[in-house]
């Protein structure tokens, strides 16, 4: 279950944060798109209805965002896509050729945690897993 915008400010005023107009188009382009975000697609979609909007407050808000669990960051291809946070922890594939990003939930990955931080001596708090490699479109098309 997505996290809606209405949540997202909720919690976001629970912790103190402004819910300034730029913040809450950001927000709102976030919840709305169907896939991953960059803060770029972002920007390039407001901009021109709110020209005062910069890059920079796109980032700031997304950090925010992301240390508060409401969206979900994902590593691929030398930048940063986000999405709403799903419920429950889930995990990333990533196609190197055309940049589709599949969610899975990993339900097995607790035994693995807990073994890590035996053997290592870390105690773990979170974990990011992707997995890259190409998609069957990509693959079907020899990229």
């Amino acid at each position: 279950m997505r996290l809606s915008q209405k949540k997202i400010m909720a919690v976001l005023r629970q912790y103190g944060y402004r819910l300034t107009p730029q913040r809450r188009a950001i927000i709102k382009t976030v919840v709305l798109s169907q896939d991953h975000v960059t803060p770029a697609a972002i920007y390039d979609k407001l901009h021109q209805g709110q020209p005062n909007i910069g890059l920079v407050t796109i980032y700031r808000t997304l950090e925010i965002l992301t240390r508060l669990g409401l969206i979900c960051q994902v590593h691929a291809g030398g930048g940063h896509s986000y999405t709403i946070s799903a419920s429950g922890h889930h995990h990333h594939l990533i196609c190197s050729g055309c940049g589709l990003v599949v969610d899975f939930a990993g339900q097995n990955l607790a035994g693995l945690e807990q073994r890590l931080s035996r053997e290592t001596g870390f105690k773990i708090e979170d974990h990011l897993l992707e997995f890259v490699g190409l998609c069957q479109d990509c693959q079907r098309d020899g990229v």
